[in-house]
């Protein structure tokens, strides 16, 4: 059975070439179907983000073409793209996007699927334009079955949000249905609300008390401060007092700390200073005195923030600086009359956010089919399953492993 090449190697199929040759001679050169990311045109995205049914701020511009640019092992991916047609007082713009690799590249499985491509945050919900939101499906799943792929798998995305109710929508009209190989819940916060009523509702009078406690200690090492960086060099700035941070504690300890990793340190700057030149990123950093002892990234797009990452100075455990820091992020959140969620894009259960924010979005990992009835989606999904359960048991291993 052929298996879809490599990222750098898939066939980039046209979905159809009636549109370029009408398209207007004025209206700028484009790609359609599966293209290599880097070539997507970065004004017709940005555009597309903007209209989009659905906030995905690690699929904005900014942030994954600085993923695709140098992250470890997350660099050369394509993109599935879908165009909609030109008219007279239009050209042709971008309706549709998802940045994709081979199923072999991303799970080392040799079957003909496209995967979604991790964008190191864990949202792969695509791109599409609310205005034309089952013709950009259409056009993607078009795209797709053109390069040669069955199915289409995409982790972690939202499974209750408005593109999966398109794609559900598409699939329907074709006899089809999404293929659900996972889902659980994850902690949101619904920004619209007052944030001490919230918090007040989520933690109780006890633990905010103590919690109040811990932060007046904390004072002793000098005047407790809440800061945000929005600026391009405000940014910049307070990026490296969060990658110190990070490196400072358990991340660095276990390998995973961006600024182990040059690769992962240069797309972290460059993201976020990128996305903060649009605001869309700011960093949150809690000080005591002159010292800073917790930091986090959060982006934005449309009316969600994410909240990305957090690193926090161990030396101040006893105080639970991540916890104060979350405390005044979610007052600084719901005082924002733009954003109506956060997405705390953590595990299930994580034990610092979860009792915090209250919310729960169902995240989930779907297998799209591309065809009906056809005999390679059964296999591709009894293959993910598989792999699912060997990921597992590896899980309880290690954790076992580390428990003893």
């Amino acid at each position: 059975m052929a298996e879809i090449a490599d990222a750098a190697e898939v066939r980039h199929a046209p979905v159809d070439d009636a549109p370029a040759r009408r398209m207007p001679s004025a209206a700028p050169p484009r790609r359609i179907g599966l293209v290599p990311l880097a070539e997507v045109s970065v004004d017709e995205w940005a555009s597309l983000a903007e209209r989009a049914i659905e906030p995905n701020g690690y699929y904005l511009p900014a942030w994954q073409l600085a993923v695709n640019a140098s992250a470890r092992g997350r660099t050369g991916v394509s993109a599935l793209s879908a165009w909609s047609e030109p008219r007279q007082s239009r050209p042709a713009r971008l309706i549709g996007l998802l940045p994709v690799v081979s199923m072999w590249r991303a799970c080392k499985i040799p079957l003909p699927a496209l995967v979604g491509a991790s964008p190191y945050g864990t949202l792969c919900t695509p791109l599409i334009d609310r205005g034309c939101a089952l013709e950009a499906v259409s056009r993607m799943i078009a795209a797709a079955r053109a390069s040669g792929a069955h199915a289409l798998i995409l982790f972690d995305v939202s499974l209750n949000g408005a593109a999966m109710k398109a794609i559900t929508d598409v699939l329907r009209q074709d006899g089809m249905r999404p293929q659900i190989l996972q889902s659980h819940y994850r902690a949101c916060l619904d920004a619209r609300h007052q944030a001490d009523e919230l918090l007040r509702d989520a933690l109780g009078g006890k633990k905010l008390k103590e919690l109040r406690r811990q932060r007046n200690r904390l004072a002793v090492h000098g005047a407790v401060r809440f800061d945000v960086a929005k600026s391009a060099e405000a940014v910049a700035e307070a990026v490296e007092i969060f990658l110190a941070l990070e490196a400072s504690g358990w991340k660095a300890r276990r390998g995973t700390a961006l600024s182990q990793n040059e690769g992962d340190a240069t797309f972290i700057r460059r993201a976020t200073r990128g996305l903060a030149e649009t605001g869309q990123c700011e960093i949150v950093t809690m000080h005591a005195g002159d010292t800073a002892v917790a930091a986090a990234i959060v982006l934005r797009h449309l009316d969600r923030a994410f909240y990305f990452k957090l690193g926090i100075d161990e030396r101040f455990a006893k105080y639970s600086p991540g916890v104060q820091l979350t405390l005044d992020l979610t007052r600084h959140l719901c005082a924002d009359t733009v954003l109506a969620t956060a997405d705390s894009t953590a595990s299930a259960d994580h034990p610092m956010i979860n009792p915090i924010w209250r919310g729960r979005l169902k995240i989930g990992d779907v297998v799209i089919p591309l065809n009906r009835n056809g005999p390679v989606v059964p296999m591709i999904r009894a293959a993910m399953i598989m792999r699912q359960t060997a990921l597992e048991l590896a899980r309880r291993a290690v954790h076992l492993v580390r428990n003893r």
